[in-house]
């Protein structure tokens, strides 16, 4: 965790659950899994995840951050923007792209309201100008560039939020006790700490998505009758 106490419930407070982001609302087409009976109980779902997140949107979202980060403070808004709109382009499907983007513009939203920066409102006006809703990644990671928080005490900790989240999802989809949830959780924390550990060296030149059977089930999702999640 960052060494500033202040700093370490601020991170804490945008990674939390109850931070409005509407992130309890998005499976990342983890429902049509488990319709499909593709996941089916904890096993299944930590392979899943896993498989997403060393090799799909998990990963390249972890590099997204790390570039993010590094635009946020170089002068001007351009660098920043050329990976918000990168970071926008790379979503396989609707959904996958609505679940990003709207749970990336309602924390920039709520930070800047609650925590104002001069430097995040001219990231802002700098997306704005460009007609680009910022990804989860890139506005997490422009509010803790901003901030002066360390990219490596946040990095694991915006990836885990993200594998939390969908472990919650599956919880309710499966369904799964509390105790099967931790369970995948810790089991998890292997491919966290690595895909975070490899990010930090990543260049676009990395980005790449090897998770084409998430993408179809979130296309799938968009048609499925009767769904929980909007995504």
């Amino acid at each position: 965790m960052p060494t500033d106490p202040a700093l370490a419930l601020r991170l804490q407070t945008w990674l939390s659950p109850a931070f409005p982001t509407g992130a309890y609302a998005y499976s990342h087409g983890l429902e049509r899994a488990v319709e499909d009976h593709t996941v089916r109980d904890r096993d299944t779902l930590i392979d899943w995840l896993d498989a997403d997140l060393r090799h799909g949107a998990g990963r390249n979202d972890a590099i997204l951050f790390v570039l993010a980060y590094r635009a946020s403070g170089e002068p001007g808004t351009r660098a920043f923007l050329h990976i918000a709109e990168l970071a926008a382009a790379l979503r396989g499907t609707s959904e996958l792209a609505l679940e990003s983007a709207a749970q990336g513009a309602a924390l920039l939203t709520t930070v800047r309201l609650a925590w104002p920066h001069q430097r995040l409102d001219l990231l802002s006006a700098g997306l704005s100008a460009a007609h680009i809703v910022p990804c989860l990644p890139v506005a997490v990671a422009a509010c803790i560039a901003v901030h002066g928080m360390k990219l490596e005490d946040a990095l694991p900790l915006f990836v885990q939020s993200s594998v939390a989240n969908l472990v919650n999802a599956g919880l309710r989809l499966i369904p799964l006790g509390q105790s099967d949830g931790q369970r995948a959780i810790a089991a998890l924390e292997g491919a966290i700490t690595e895909v975070a550990r490899g990010a930090l060296s990543a260049t676009v030149d990395d980005l790449g998505s090897a998770a084409v059977v998430v993408d179809i089930a979130s296309a799938r999702h968009e048609t499925q009758y009767t769904r929980l999640f909007r995504s």
